[in-house]
C-alpha cells in the first residue's frame, strides 16, 4: 500500500514539473488571417480532447494545441461526467484521446502522436 501511495505522489510530482516545464518553454502560436481562424474556431467546435492535467502525453498533444493556436474543449477525464462518458461512449479511460465529431458521426482517437499528426493535417497553415 505504501508503496502504492510513493509511486503515486512521484507520479503527480513529475507531472507537475513537467506542467511547469511546459509553461516556461511554450511554442508561439500559429497567426491567422481574422477570416482563417474564424474558420478554424467553427471548425473546432465539433473537438474535444479527453485528458489528465498531468499527464506528460496530454501535456505534448497540449502544447501542439496551443502552437496550432486552435480552441479545443479540454475535458477532465479523471473527473464525472467526462471519465464515464470517456468509458462508455469510447470505451476506455485512456489519455489522451480526441473526440471527432463529423458528418453525425463520432469517434475517438487515443495515441498524442496521432492525435498531433491528425491536428497538424487539418488546422498546418
Amino acid at each position: 500500500m505504501l508503496k502504492k501511495i510513493l509511486l503515486k505522489g512521484a507520479r503527480e510530482g513529475l507531472g507537475r514539473i513537467i506542467v511547469l516545464l511546459d509553461l516556461v518553454t511554450r511554442p508561439k502560436k500559429i497567426q491567422r488571417s481574422v477570416e482563417e481562424q474564424s474558420k478554424v474556431d467553427d471548425e473546432t467546435q465539433r473537438l474535444s480532447l479527453y485528458q489528465f492535467y498531468a499527464c506528460p502525453f496530454c501535456v505534448k498533444t497540449r502544447r501542439a494545441v496551443h502552437r496550432l493556436n486552435i480552441p479545443l474543449a479540454f475535458r477532465d477525464a479523471q473527473k464525472e461526467p467526462h471519465r464515464e462518458q470517456l468509458k462508455s461512449e469510447a470505451g476506455k479511460v485512456k489519455v489522451p484521446c480526441l473526440r471527432i465529431e463529423e458528418e453525425g458521426a463520432v469517434r475517438w482517437m487515443y495515441e498524442s502522436n496521432e492525435i498531433i499528426r491528425y491536428l497538424d493535417q487539418r488546422f498546418s497553415p
